[in-house]
């Protein structure tokens, strides 16, 4: 009895330094997967936020040299798009993230270690299942307030620049419609600004019974009045129909003045799309005038989309995760499952998109919204779960991938 009594002592401090280290261990392992998880998220956010920047850059700048605005409305326009885009590409990259690191530890070996010790796949996807609460916080707050006010006020500086810089008005080798019932179109533009081969249409005089007239000149001048914004044109002729006698009028002239009819009143009238409303403008019906009643269904559906975007954010994590770690490791590679983990995360987004847009005209498209997600989060979080061993074994465990 003694001696069995002191062999058993002798394994219980054994054991219990054993114990002590492997959750030693699982700490130092969490940490060290929920450290490189966040870093390979943040930085393919700023990777695709990047690329989209350079291809939301090519409008933005196209808009300011038109325009002839200063680099500082160029960056204003930037800056403000920032929140839009991160909003845009933070689901994909937690997704990439957990892919791709998921796959390394993998192939280096580290995931056997994990499992060898006990670890279930649950165990083993907490620290991504984490992580994807972190950033399913900061979506809905980016998507349900940020993202929106910054659309708003890109709307606006747009609509200043478009009032303050008169040479936005015409563009090169295209027909530009400068407001209602007048239609310009230039040849060229010269270094000094001026404007070379115009040919400008103004039917406005037709509303009050009067007779459409075309000008045609060889150059011209963009001006900014007190009374509002003019084009001088010089050497060219202005041709006259008359609808009711059936005659043509020509007038050759020397300079010719046309005025530009004002472009959108007062800016911060303008009345502003869903995408640019926060949550609690797009939930306030009450407050929705008569005139916007019909647009409704759009407030609503663009206000669910932004609180179900972060159970997308889950679902996305979770499938990636149970394709990895559900089924036998292959230090060979996982190249199956990562491309079936991205078809299965490319049919979510398409089915998502699809109810969405069902849901600006339909009500009940708005439950799929939550209910396709939250289910597939639900059943990926089931089947890593312990409860689920035999199942798992099942299912997975027969044969490879």
């Amino acid at each position: 009895m003694q001696t069995q009594a002191k062999t058993h002592t002798q394994q219980q401090k054994i054991y219990k330094p054993t114990l002590d280290m492997l959750s030693s261990t699982w700490t130092l392992f969490d940490r060290y997967l929920f450290r490189n998880l966040l870093t390979a998220s943040l930085l393919v956010c700023v990777v695709l936020t990047l690329l989209i920047m350079l291809v939301q850059s090519i409008r933005f700048l196209e808009l300011v040299i038109n325009s002839g605005a200063s680099m500082a409305a160029f960056a204003g326009l930037m800056g403000l798009s920032l929140p839009r885009f991160v909003e845009a590409v933070l689901p994909i990259s937690l997704m990439v993230s957990v892919l791709f690191f998921y796959n390394k530890i993998i192939m280096d070996s580290e995931m056997v270690i994990m499992r060898s010790a006990g670890s279930s796949p649950l165990a083993l996807a907490r620290p991504a299942l984490v992580l994807s609460g972190v950033m399913m916080v900061g979506l809905f707050i980016l998507s349900a307030w940020v993202a929106p006010g910054s659309i708003a006020k890109i709307q606006l500086l747009r609509q200043e620049i478009r009032a303050q810089y008169s040479a936005l008005l015409f563009r090169e080798g295209v027909f530009n419609t400068v407001g209602s019932g007048l239609t310009a179109y230039i040849r060229e533009r010269g270094s000094d600004g001026e404007l070379l081969g115009l040919m400008i249409h103004d039917t406005r005089r037709e509303k009050q019974g009067g007779n459409a007239y075309t000008v045609v000149a060889k150059r011209g001048v963009s001006l900014d009045t007190d009374s509002g914004q003019k084009v001088i044109v010089y050497d060219g002729t202005r041709q006259e129909l008359d609808a009711v006698q059936g005659t043509l009028s020509r007038l050759d002239f020397e300079q010719y003045t046309i005025d530009i009819p004002a472009q959108q009143g007062d800016i911060s009238k303008r009345w502003k799309e869903p995408e640019e409303r926060t949550l609690g403008e797009l939930l306030d019906i009450d407050s929705v005038p008569k005139s916007d009643a019909k647009h409704i269904p759009q407030f609503i559906g663009e206000a669910h989309r932004r609180m179900s975007l972060p159970f997308l954010l889950l679902s996305f994590t979770c499938v990636s995760i149970c394709c990895l770690l559900l089924g036998p490791l292959d230090r060979r590679g996982l190249t199956r499952r990562i491309i079936a983990a991205s078809l299965a995360v490319l049919v979510l987004q398409g089915s998502y998109l699809f109810f969405f847009n069902l849901a600006k005209h339909s009500g009940w498209a708005n439950v799929p919204l939550y209910a396709i997600p939250i289910l597939v989060s639900g059943f990926c979080l089931f089947i890593l779960s312990p409860r689920s061993d035999a199942l798992r074994a099942r299912l997975f465990y027969r044969r490879s991938f």
